[in-house]
């Protein structure tokens, strides 16, 4: 279909390198499309064997497939910690774009301080190569992000964000950061960044390709 005409329906694509990736970066902007009527599907390359039982990760994010009303959860079945950038990874990830056809795609940004997001963005620019619109999100270890492009979430998107990074139980409290679970740095993101949109609550992204029908 490709097109970025908001009453047409259109195949959204979100890609993790782990499980709970996409719900901080983008989970309220999934939710609000799926909501408007568009199709979700979500491509997870790892299981997060690394920050936990994968058999643990895969169940919750299962569960948050089915909170952001995705059509389709793919697995990638790669290593956690260790994703290259190799043929096998970005035709995994061309197959997944052949049967999704997506019109708009999520996906970790390239600077960060974990190796497999900075991978994971490597392999999007090959694979994603013939996808019109790319857009990468921020998670709590993305580096010099400087977004220019917004999705307003407000308070409703904003509670379907933080109900499926609830799903994703045994990381909820990982963060490395005293008195701040998950759920609080990805409300007080949210508002961050809607103080720059001038909304209250908003997701930011940094397009690699955004294109917008005149």
């Amino acid at each position: 279909m490709h097109s970025t005409i908001e009453n047409e329906k259109m195949n959204i694509l979100g890609v993790g390198a782990h499980p709970d990736d996409l719900e901080i970066g983008c989970g309220g902007s999934l939710a609000k499309y799926a909501d408007k009527g568009h199709d979700v599907y979500l491509y997870i390359l790892s299981r997060g064997a690394e920050g936990g039982n994968k058999t643990v990760r895969k169940e919750e994010q299962e569960q948050s497939a089915q909170i952001l009303q995705a059509q389709k959860l793919f697995w990638g079945n790669f290593t956690d910690t260790n994703i290259e950038v190799s043929k096998k990874a970005i035709t995994n990830f061309e197959e997944v774009v052949q049967q999704v056809d997506p019109d708009l795609t999520f996906v970790n940004y390239k600077e960060d301080t974990h190796q497999d997001h900075r991978q994971l963005a490597k392999i999007t620019n090959s694979a994603t190569r013939y996808v019109r619109n790319v857009l990468f999100y921020e998670t709590p270890t993305t580096q010099n992000f400087q977004p220019d492009t917004y999705v307003d979430i407000g308070q409703k998107y904003l509670d379907k964000k933080l109900e499926a990074l609830r799903a994703h139980s045994s990381q909820v409290n990982k963060t490395n950061i005293a008195d701040l679970n998950i759920l609080d740095i990805a409300r007080s993101n949210a508002n961050f960044r809607g103080v720059e949109g001038r909304v209250t609550y908003a997701e930011a992204f940094q397009p690699s390709r955004l294109f917008i029908n005149m």
